[in-house]
């Protein structure tokens, strides 16, 4: 089966509905994204690219300090995107005595070959190794790879998952770690509700646009019939827990029809809404409660001026 239309089954099925934000992420989401994180309403990336660019050569030192000169050291990074953020960081770990390789992980293809084109004309010493795929493979990888790891989730992707979810994923990244092993982990943490809430519905309609590419992608690669102008984007954000939502609220009563489920038709109701991603933020005592319940110490926060973004170095408890 289609298993992109193996997945709306399943997250039609729920309630409310659901879909995975993961699958955003085509050759257009990628670019749309892109645009996503120059936008004035959208702070985490540039604040956490200043973070690296204010702090980069603490930070390598940190994620380096495992390692030590005898060791060969991996930057294994998950959801590596355009690696914009990460070049600065990477940059400052060649400066350290250790032998560096890279491995750039992403479920978009098309995302990788352009980062590792990029890679190879402004690093051209950096061995890459890179590597499209979902996590699960990052994770296969560093249970197996020799040497030190330093191990990259930054963007605040930690807070796509539920809190049950976030335990369960960070478990599964500290099991294979090492007390050599550092894992950096990007946090967006909690303000103005309105700063939040504006990030994830900008002026331009660009955020609008990334959530309609999930029904976009559904026509095109499931034979789903959505039609985008029967549906609206809607954003919305909980200060008591912490949780950003974002939502497809159908405008009318409607029926959709997938032709890779053998012509399976779905029901929804007149604003009825699907909900497709969740991006969590976070107070670092609740990071410090976080990376205890799974076996981390926090060894270092590197945060911005303003209290907005924290990146946090991790290693394992005791």
């Amino acid at each position: 089966m289609n298993h992109l239309a193996e997945h709306l089954a399943q997250g039609f099925s729920q309630t409310p509905k659901t879909l995975s934000s993961k699958y955003f992420y085509d050759t257009t989401g990628s670019r749309l994204f892109q645009q996503i994180m120059g936008l004035p309403e959208y702070y985490p990336t540039r604040t956490e690219l200043a973070i690296f660019q204010e702090q980069g050569a603490a930070i390598a030192r940190a994620l380096a300090a495992g390692a030590g000169a005898s060791q060969p050291l991996a930057v294994v990074e998950l959801g590596a995107g355009d690696g914009l953020k990460t070049k600065f960081l990477l940059r400052e770990l060649l400066a350290q005595p250790v032998a560096l390789t890279y491995v750039p992980v992403d479920i978009s293809a098309s995302a990788i070959a352009e980062l590792t084109a990029s890679l190879h004309a402004e690093l051209p010493g950096l061995p890459t190794e890179p590597l499209a795929a979902e996590y699960s493979a990052a994770l296969t990888t560093l249970a197996t790879r020799p040497g030190a790891k330093a191990v990259l989730f930054l963007g605040s992707n930690i807070g796509n998952f539920t809190p049950d979810e976030q335990v369960v994923f960070l478990r599964e990244l500290a099991q294979p770690l090492t007390p050599a092993d550092r894992l950096l982990v990007g946090f967006d943490l909690r303000k103005d509700p309105r700063r939040i809430r504006a990030a994830y519905d900008d002026a331009q309609g660009i955020t609008a646009e990334f959530n309609f590419n999930l029904l976009r992608r559904l026509n095109a690669e499931a034979g789903a019939d959505f039609e985008l102008d029967a549906w609206q984007h809607f954003p919305d954000y909980d200060p008591s827990t912490g949780a950003m939502r974002s939502w497809l609220v159908s405008r009318r009563a409607q029926t959709v029809r997938v032709a890779a489920l053998a012509g399976q038709t779905f029901d929804i109701a007149a604003w009825e809404a699907i909900h497709t991603e969740s991006s969590y933020k976070f107070s670092l005592p609740q990071i410090a409660g976080l990376a205890a319940a799974v076996g981390l110490r926090v060894v270092e926060v590197f945060q911005d001026a303003a209290g907005d973004f924290a990146d946090v170095v991790l290693a394992v408890a005791g």
